[in-house]
């Protein structure tokens, strides 16, 4: 792998730590190259996945296009398509290909810290929650969804093979889980929101939030507050960029390069 092209593709993009990230990675494995910030409306996808076919290697794919991008891609494999979303493509010869790393991403995260409690409960029904239930449930999990508008928390979990928790119901659910995983943007860019009321917390177990900016949301502040374990989002992003950097060049990703550049910031 040498002289690549990659980047990411979505809008905003402007806040993407990915850059650092893979950077990183190709700085430490000596591959010359560059990840770009990519920002693409919605009226200009099919255009810059033509711009990929033909000059990059491979992209990641972020909001609001992880669903968009699927039927522009010559093909997709079943965990993407399962989940319903595209997080990463790979150009080989001019075609290309979809892959979901959010998923198995989120997975070694919870791996690395021993979060393996087989049982969550998982806030929010958009594309990332998607990816975690999907992960979760193929993995023998039980695994309940509650999101503020119940009919998308009971399709998703009708689709993907969880229980829905309903809106009269969260709280006591939330008490009661082991593993509780904030797959909302609530607190993204504002450290005073949290997915849920004050004191909504387990009484027992570890709190997960995926929000990144800031690392430590008020949910989580919260829950170490009351003697949780805790993890950001920092993780799952190391876990699945390492993912998606592994399907790039086809040999191992330098963890160890690329979470020293995220924590730098």
């Amino acid at each position: 792998m040498g002289g690549v092209r990659l980047g990411i593709i979505g809008d905003p993009v402007a806040h993407s730590l990915s850059p650092k990230m893979h950077q990183a990675a190709m700085r430490q494995l000596g591959i010359s190259g560059e990840y770009l910030l990519l920002p693409t409306p919605a009226t200009e996808l099919a255009r810059r996945l033509e711009e990929v076919r033909a000059g990059f290697n491979g992209v990641n794919v972020t909001v609001p296009h992880k669903r968009a991008v699927m039927p522009l891609l010559d093909e997709v494999e079943d965990r993407a398509r399962a989940i319903g979303a595209v997080n990463t493509i790979v150009n080989r010869g001019g075609v290309l290909l979809g892959y979901n790393t959010d998923a198995p991403g989120f997975y070694r995260a919870l791996e690395s810290a021993g979060f393996l409690t087989g049982e969550a409960l998982v806030l929010g029904a958009g594309g990332a929650a998607r990816a975690i239930v999907y992960e979760l449930v193929s993995r023998g999990w039980l695994v309940g969804v509650a999101n503020r508008t119940f009919a998308r928390a009971e399709q998703l979990a009708a689709e993907l093979g969880a229980w829905a928790v309903a809106p009269d119901k969260i709280s006591k659910a939330v008490s009661k889980t082991p593993l509780l995983i904030n797959a909302t943007s609530a607190g993204l860019g504002d450290p005073d929101q949290a997915p849920l009321p004050e004191g909504a917390l387990p009484a027992d177990g570890a709190v997960v939030d995926i929000v990144y900016g800031p690392r430590r949301t008020k949910l989580l502040r919260q829950a170490a507050a009351a003697g949780l374990a805790t993890m950001d989002g920092l993780e799952m992003l190391l876990q699945q960029g390492a993912l998606a950097f592994e399907l790039w060049s086809g040999g191992p990703a330098p963890l160890a390069a690329m979470r020293r550049a995220l924590e730098e910031g």
